[in-house]
């Protein structure tokens, strides 16, 4: 087995991909004409209107086991047709050089994996439209994996950009975060306070948990510094820097140490080699679960 390739500047990132992918290697497609009505080139928007799954940039449409797809089409430098589908729909991207009878053997070979994930992120964009907080007194939120009810209470002798957490009343309802904001807060103000308690929880947790994991793996990090991304977790970079997504806050505490294992153990093996997986392994057994945690849950949408 060769040995991975190292990153180049050194660094490994570790991020969900929202946007499955794959790809068909070229090989001569049958010279039979396509069926008719089944896939029709550089169509009008009114045309595409009626798709069951409509990229906004369609430009082409297909038939595929019943289902109207509208893709958009993409000519880049590359030796196979790759099939990118996100939350807006599905993007081919194919070589200078591929005909359109290439382009729809390669749809129908792949109709089962994409029609599947269209459905899924069809799925996930409803989830993150229904995920965005109306920011207001009694709005609740994901904290290390238990729901939090956001109370304004001007009284309760704390600063505007203050908040604190109850210790919880013990018979399992939710803990309430009293900010020290009025009951005429505007929206903008309550998701600023929220959001910056958060991101000093986060700061508290993540410094905690990294310590906690350098030890037991025998590796011993520079810094610990914190990110807005929503989808790029971590990062881990050769001199010992170690990056974390504040949103990890939302899951629980299992998520997290699957995470900051994971940067980690990069710094004894920078790359995604079974070497590097055995180290996760070491400290988090279970470490694919977590990874599919990380994957399908939906955070709460700030913005």
């Amino acid at each position: 087995m060769a040995a991975p390739r190292r990153p180049d500047p050194a660094q490994l990132s570790l991020f969900v991909a929202t946007e499955p992918t794959a790809s068909t290697p070229m090989r001569p497609a049958p010279a039979a004409p396509a069926t008719p009505g089944e896939s029709t080139p550089a169509v009008g928007t009114s045309a595409l209107a009626s798709a069951a799954f409509r990229h906004p940039q369609a430009a082409r449409e297909i038939v595929l086991g019943g289902h109207t797809v509208a893709y958009a089409l993409k000519r880049v430098r590359r030796r196979s047709i790759g099939f990118i589908v996100g939350t807006e729909g599905l993007c081919v991207n194919v070589p200078s050089w591929v005909g359109p009878r290439d382009i729809e053997t390669a749809l129908r070979e792949k109709a089962n994996w994409i029609l599947g994930k269209l459905h899924q992120q069809q799925e996930r964009g409803r989830r993150l439209q229904s995920a965005r907080v109306d920011w207001r007194d009694g709005v609740t939120i994901p904290f290390l994996g238990q729901t939090v009810v956001v109370v304004l209470d001007a009284r309760a002798g704390i600063t505007p950009s203050g908040a604190v957490l109850d210790a919880g009343a013990g018979d399992g309802a939710p803990r309430r975060l009293h900010t020290g904001l009025p009951s005429n807060a505007t929206p903008e103000q309550i998701r600023d306070a929220v959001q910056s308690w958060l991101q000093r929880q986060a700061k508290r947790v993540f410094a905690e948990r990294c310590e906690h994991y350098a030890a037991q793996l025998g590796v011993r990090y520079r810094q610990l510094s914190l990110s807005s991304a929503q989808t790029r977790w971590g990062s881990a970079s050769a001199d010992g820097s170690i990056r974390l997504s504040w949103r990890l806050i939302h899951f629980g505490l299992s998520t997290i140490d699957y995470v900051v294992a994971h940067e980690l153990a990069h710094l004894r093996e920078m790359n995604h080699s079974p070497r590097f997986w055995d180290v996760v392994r070491s400290v988090v057994p279970d470490y694919q679960r977590t990874r599919e945690v990380l994957k399908t849950d939906v955070l709460p949408v700030f913005d």
